[in-house]
């Protein structure tokens, strides 16, 4: 596995933030359908439910009785009992007692089949009909309006773990990751890093992309979401870096969870949800390359 700025491991795939809720404004709004989008977060837990105006913002911790534990560490589940023990207590109450709803999940890009089993087991707890999964930067392109027929770069800055994904046509075709992240900086570990971290992501990216998908990307530009996008200095940074244009979306803190809504929408206006026997997942409209019922 090869190492990213300061000896922290960096993964790559192949290229072909008290439990009390904070307020934020959201679309879309679902008056007649139950639903959940839902966004995990090795800091905070964000989530959406259908016919609510608000995102439900807490961190990402269960209290067990030994004291505070933190069950999703850099990206993975590390504690599935305790992440179902903290999205029932968070989420358990606002469903309808007999209903079964729709559940949209984003996922890291590279978080595999072990991260989706692990999750579909926790939000078991919330008795869904259906899970659907959704790689975190498909969900935040999907929150910016992103034009998806270019090449489009997405760049995540959370709070444990930075993401680098290249997206053809809505789907990953190349990502990076390290587990590094806004929590870790202090005065040993300035925002530069962060900013090395990604220049040395997107480097390998080009250095192993046979075509001119990544540049042409680039080129571009590239969407910043996460709490990094709310850091200047990680913004100039980048741009600088880069020399090209790194555009934070709208409440980048929240895009993810925002963009998992939008689809979760979809799939409830969608005709194939209503019909038994159809797998939503299939029928959306560039469903395909976008939402994964699993394994």
């Amino acid at each position: 596995m090869p190492a990213g700025q300061g000896g922290r491991p960096v993964t790559t795939a192949p290229s072909p933030d008290s439990p009390v809720a904070a307020r934020h404004r959201s679309w879309p709004w679902c008056r007649q359908c139950t639903g959940i989008a839902l966004d995990l977060g090795s800091a905070r837990t964000r989530a959406w439910t259908s016919g609510r105006r608000v995102i439900l913002d807490v961190p990402t911790v269960t209290f067990p009785g030994t004291g505070a534990m933190y069950p999703i560490q850099r990206g993975a589940i590390v504690d599935t009992p305790g992440t179902a023990r903290m999205l029932d207590r968070l989420l358990s109450h606002r469903l309808p007692r007999f209903g079964r709803p729709l559940l949209i999940l984003t996922t890291p890009v590279l978080g595999g089949v072990t991260y989706r089993a692990e999750a579909r087991t926790a939000v078991d707890v919330l008795r869904p009909r259906t899970v659907l999964t959704v790689p975190t930067a498909r969900a935040v392109a999907m929150a910016a309006d992103a034009d998806l027929t270019h090449p489009l770069l997405v760049v995540d800055i959370g709070a444990h773990l930075t993401e680098v994904t290249l997206l053809t046509d809505g789907a990953v075709t190349d990502a990076r990751h390290t587990a590094l992240g806004t929590s870790d900086l202090d005065s040993l570990t300035p925002p530069a890093q962060i900013t090395d971290a990604v220049v040395a992501m997107l480097t390998a990216m080009l250095d192993q992309d046979h075509t001119s998908q990544t540049l042409d990307a680039l080129q571009r530009g590239a969407l910043l979401a996460g709490g990094g996008a709310l850091r200047p200095d990680i913004t100039y940074g980048l741009t600088g870096r880069l020399h090209t244009p790194v555009q934070p979306v709208p409440s980048p803190h929240t895009a993810a969870v925002r963009g998992a809504a939008k689809l979760l929408q979809a799939a409830h206006t969608h005709p194939s949800t209503t019909q038994q026997g159809l797998n939503p997942a299939r029928h959306i409209k560039g469903g395909d390359a976008v939402l994964d019922e699993g394994e």
